[in-house]
């Protein structure tokens, strides 16, 4: 039984995971410019630093969240993207405009609480 567990654990890894890498890929690779102007239309100080700071939780902690490698800090990483993400930019939104945000806040928040199970990569290197 605490098979399926892992395996349950597993497939929230993967699925997030290379879900929030597919949206990191555009900020880091296609060009930061318009991702660091809506970061600066949000009041962040520094945008730029921290248009990258999110970009970079959501592909490369993406990831290394689907591989389990860093379950724990890359999920809490990434929770706080999609926070922000769900909270200030669609704060004023519909809840169908934030709703994806929430999503992947849920999953993150539960593995950065329950780790990446026995099937993670991480598990690997106690041994």
């Amino acid at each position: 039984m605490k098979w399926l567990n892992d395996i349950g654990l597993a497939v929230l890894r993967i699925g997030s995971g290379l879900g929030m890498a597919t949206h990191g890929y555009p900020k880091v690779f296609d060009g930061i410019e318009g991702f660091t102007g809506a970061v600066e239309s949000m009041g962040f100080p520094f945008p730029l630093f921290f248009a990258w700071a999110a970009a970079l939780s959501e592909f490369v902690g993406g990831i290394l969240l689907a591989l389990g490698v860093f379950t724990r800090t890359c999920a809490v990483l990434i929770c706080g993207t999609m926070f922000v993400a769900a909270f200030i930019r669609h704060g004023g939104d519909p809840f169908s405009r934030k709703e994806l945000a929430l999503l992947y806040l849920i999953v993150t928040l539960a593995l950065a609480i329950m780790g990446g199970g026995r099937l993670a990569v991480e598990q690997l290197w106690k041994k």
